[in-house]
């Protein structure tokens, strides 16, 4: 049996790109919105478990939660909680709510923008 390939941040992101796009004709507008948040908040979470392993080899398996809170202990403050917020709202927008209007186009670009600022600085 053969180890997984990691997880391509850069793939994840053009997956998003081509989603917010239309590029994929088959699903609906509120389907890609939703496809594309799922993309970013995984290359989010990617990056995270990426600065937390190089910081803290053998890190224990543990909840994405509890590796934002972690963050802080790696990065600055400011990176921490931009990072906590915006793997909120991607989770928000990822998920199907029968009350809730889903994302729109815009706010799913804001928040890629976001999401490509963050993972730079997670990089480094």
């Amino acid at each position: 049996m053969t180890a997984p390939a990691p997880t391509s941040v850069e793939g994840l992101l053009l997956t998003a790109d081509h989603l917010l796009n239309g590029e994929l004709a088959d699903a609906t507008t509120a389907g890609r919105h939703r496809g594309a948040c799922l993309a970013l908040r995984t290359a989010l979470e990617v990056c995270v478990d990426r600065a937390l392993e190089a910081a803290t080899p053998g890190l224990p398996r543990t909840t994405g939660r509890a590796k934002l809170l972690l963050l802080h202990s790696v990065a600055s403050a400011e990176t921490a909680r931009r990072a906590k917020a915006l793997w909120s709202q991607l989770s928000l927008g990822c998920h199907y709510h029968l009350y809730e209007l889903g994302p729109t186009c815009d706010q799913v670009r804001v928040w890629r923008t976001e999401a490509d600022g963050l993972i730079r600085e997670l990089s480094h």
